[in-house]
């Protein structure tokens, strides 16, 4: 009764208000879809590192980083991951655009692509006049200024939408040009606002800044606290308790962890081309959140509940075993169920602390390699992270890790169990009473 108290106190009770209303903010909505869109174009770029590592200096050596054969190897990361923000602001605009009912979507996104050049990629000129787009800002460091002009384009677009404020072609125009004629106005309006933001910005800090590096100065204040230690502790808590409330914690937190994750990555990519070791942050401590099986570390739940006494523990935990291994665990989630539920709701947010400890360890004492290859999510328990550091270690890590969050997992079954069965018990009773 105690834990039912907690699990309706006041607080959490707001909190999951808040997390309803973070889960269908439309922006949210968009940034979450189009986060899980990348995985097709980071997997290519992940596949891409792992041939050049293998065959480059980190393992077999057959050829250098500078050799000509390693930048042809290396040239779909170039084009993928390295560009991921390029790709990102088109999706997210597209997405964002459909969700708010502008006219033209996919017009949007292409005003978001325009828009977001002039912010992230301007012009530059070397010594010889040679002109080239500057490509800082167009990988994963550019994440975030991707999230803002998608955000500016698709409510400029979205205002002159609603005030009719763009260019109406008679109705026996196509359809197609009538979308394009419409995008007119509102392209030059968040053009002009982005030139005109980009200039100021640049003479205002001497040319110190642009609004893309100025913007991330800005956000690096939070984004820090928030990806620090403590902060990577608060985040997946808080995560795994939108869980708890039936809101998908994962994608909700990834949404605006996923630029420093990546830009961690990116970072120690970049490390290792250069024959140096990658470096552990706080950021990549958000995956161990679902590392044992999905969001919560649920995997030893599924193994416990595999010989349970319970025959609705077992049948979930038979069902939810094989998705479970591919850290898919909505089969578990919502078959135990584990939403509103208060005696697994606690494990469910503690295991994923307690894995955070187990890998903080492992990657402090160097026996586990920090991330230098993204990953999707969906890859086997071990398998993506062998292949994100190449080091055999950290797959034998993430298994080992089934111990402790079993630990923490296997009162609470217990508990539940005994609860369920006895529940079992009692229905048996009563048909056998009706037999």
């Amino acid at each position: 009764m105690a834990m039912e108290d907690i699990f309706n106190s006041p607080v959490l009770i707001k909190l999951q208000a808040f997390g309803q209303k973070l889960g269908a903010n439309r922006f949210v909505s968009a940034l979450q879809n189009s986060m899980m869109s990348m995985m097709s174009v980071l997997m290519v770029g992940a596949i891409s590192q792992i041939v050049c590592s293998i065959g480059g200096p980190t393992m077999l050596n057959l050829y250098s980083t500078d050799s000509a054969i390693y930048q042809i190897l290396y040239t779909p990361y170039n084009f993928t991951t390295n560009l991921i923000a390029l790709y990102l602001v088109a999706i997210l605009g597209y997405l964002y655009a459909r969700n708010m009912e502008v006219k033209s979507p996919i017009v949007t996104a292409v005003q978001c692509i325009a828009c977001f050049l002039v912010v992230a990629a301007p012009y530059t000129t070397d010594a010889n006049g040679t002109a080239a787009l500057a490509s800082s800002y167009l990988g994963a460091t550019g994440m975030f200024v991707s999230f803002l002009v998608a955000f500016v384009v698709v409510q400029v677009e979205h205002f002159c939408t609603v005030h009719k404020v763009y260019i109406k072609m008679p109705d026996m125009v196509p359809e197609a040009l009538q979308n394009s004629f419409a995008g007119i106005v509102p392209c030059l309006f968040s053009m002009v606002l982005f030139v005109a933001a980009s200039a100021g910005i640049s003479a205002a800090t001497g040319g110190a800044y642009t609004l893309a590096s100025g913007f991330l100065a800005v956000l690096s204040v939070p984004v820090s606290a928030l990806v620090s230690l403590p902060g990577m502790f608060i985040i997946v808590a808080f995560g795994c308790l939108l869980w708890c409330f039936g809101i998908h914690g994962y994608f909700v937190v990834s949404s605006f962890l996923s630029p420093a994750l990546y830009g961690q990555i990116a970072e120690n990519a970049a490390l290792v081309a250069a024959g140096q070791a990658a470096v552990f942050a706080p950021a990549l401590l958000f995956n161990c959140m679902a590392t044992v099986g999905g969001s919560g570390c649920t995997w030893p739940l599924v193994l416990m509940g595999l010989r349970s006494k319970s025959e609705q523990i077992r049948a979930v935990a038979k069902v939810g075993l094989v998705p479970g291994w591919f850290k898919i665990n909505e089969p578990v989630t919502f078959g135990m169920p584990i939403m509103y539920n208060p005696i697994l709701s606690i494990p469910y947010i503690l295991a994923p602390l307690v894995n955070m400890v187990w890998f903080t360890i492992g990657y402090m004492t160097g026996i586990i390699t920090p991330l230098w290859i993204p990953m999707g999510g969906n890859i086997p328990i071990g398998l993506a992270e062998y292949l994100g550091s190449l080091n055999p270690m950290n797959a034998v890590w993430c298994y080992l890790a089934i111990i402790p969050t079993g630990i923490v997992w296997y009162p609470f079954f217990k508990a539940y169990e005994h609860q369920l069965v006895k529940q079992e018990q009692e229905a048996e009773a009563v048909e056998a009473a009706k037999a």
